[in-house]
């Protein structure tokens, strides 16, 4: 008998008894404190829903699916497994801590193996091979597409969570009637039947406009930014993995009683929401793309230093945000066709549209105190050589 929890984005969600102890282990648990959106909460007040609850719905979204591909029932519990553990990788405010560990060495949070003493045993009881559940998670295992593929539950269920709880309308995506027009080649893996093209197409315009709105909104970039700088000025590499165990209470309270003037002051300004504003904020055609883009660490750390000379402040007081460029979204997924499985792609021509957008989505930041925001705009833009003045009344009002 299935145990029942109530999801305001699935309804009520059925966890199978084998899986009752996992879900219930310290790992998953902890997830209970981890936002799933890191600091967006400070631009949508709703968006505290946390990884757990993320955790849970791509369990009940995987379920669907190998139900609907009919799996054999041991598969299908370790699709679900590996659909509960694939985010215990995070640290505190998710994303934003896998950044600042990523600085100290290799690092993805899709390894759930350097969790094993606590997972293997819960695994090992209901049959699974955690080397298995770890291949699903991490993309090298035959079933992984489930989970971490171009159209995976992970980020079904993200898109819908993230939209309801933040309240904005663009992650709108037909989820059950993507999973129904799914099934499973043993050559291709998973096929998506014609009927499901919509459905499809939906995820990649909700992805894309999220972007902007959600993921990369300046503000939430403008704090998750000022975290970094915290992290960088109290971690150390031999301190970084612990704090990586740590959820966002534990995080934040190491760095507001940080030994580091500065990084307490980054940290209590983000608690009282005493953020930095834009001084500068610009596209990709405002600056010298090719330059910016073959900046190693060094060369980086240059040209914030230089920011900070000469507009006179001192290097914690400026933040220079240069985003990679967002990566193209793919859909290496065969559709199924009357006469044959053609590639979605050739299908689908809003794909290169989509990431063409996505990249018009770029913006390079330069962030400061609001006393500050004058002498830095100034420096920043002769240092990076920003290519014609910027209509920055319109950008300094933020939330």
């Amino acid at each position: 008998m299935a145990k029942q929890i109530k999801d305001p984005v699935h309804g009520y969600i059925e966890v199978p008894d084998e899986l009752i102890p996992l879900l219930d282990s310290p790992v998953l648990q902890r997830l209970h404190y981890i936002k799933q959106l890191g600091f967006a909460y400070l631009v949508y007040p709703g968006a505290n829903h946390t990884r757990f609850e993320h955790s849970l719905g791509a369990m009940a979204l995987a379920d669907k699916v190998c139900k609907t591909v009919d799996l054999a029932d041991d598969e299908r519990i370790m699709v679900c497994s590996a659909a509960l553990l694939h985010d215990i990788g995070h640290g505190p405010y998710s994303h934003a801590s896998e950044r600042l560990r990523a600085e100290y060495g290799e690092f993805s949070h899709d390894d759930i193996l350097p969790f094993a003493d606590i997972i293997q045993p819960h695994l090992e009881e209901i049959g699974c091979d955690i080397r298995e559940v770890a291949g699903i998670v991490s993309g090298t295992h035959r079933l992984a597409s489930i989970i971490h593929g171009d159209l995976d539950v992970d980020r079904m269920d993200y898109l819908l969570r993230d939209a309801h709880y933040s309240g904005v309308p663009y992650g709108t995506l037909d989820a059950n009637r993507l999973i129904q027009s799914l099934f499973m080649d043993d050559e291709h893996g998973l096929i998506l039947k014609d009927s499901g093209i919509a459905a499809a197409e939906s995820l990649l315009i909700a992805r894309t406009l999220m972007g902007p709105s959600v993921y990369y909104h300046h503000v939430s970039r403008i704090a998750e930014e000022m975290f970094l700088a915290a992290g960088r000025l109290h971690f150390t590499k031999d301190t970084i993995d612990a704090f990586m165990r740590m959820d966002d209470a534990e995080g934040t309270m190491t760095l507001l009683s940080s030994p580091n003037v500065a990084a307490r002051d980054l940290m209590m300004r983000i608690r009282s929401r005493r953020l930095f504003k834009r001084a500068l904020y610009v596209g990709r055609d405002l600056v010298d793309m090719p330059r910016l883009t073959r900046l190693d660490a060094s060369s980086y750390r240059r040209l914030h230093a230089e920011i900070a000379e000469t507009a006179g402040v001192e290097p914690h007081e400026v933040i220079l945000d240069i985003p990679p460029l967002r990566k193209d979204m793919q859909m290496q997924v065969k559709v199924k066709t009357m006469h044959d499985y053609v590639p979605f792609e050739d299908l689908v021509p809003l794909l290169p549209l989509m990431n063409k957008t996505r990249q018009e989505q770029w913006r390079l930041g330069v962030y400061s105190a609001a006393e500050d925001v004058e002498a830095v705009r100034a420096a920043a833009s002769a240092v990076l050589g920003v290519s014609r003045p910027t209509k920055q009344e319109r950008l300094i009002g933020d939330f």
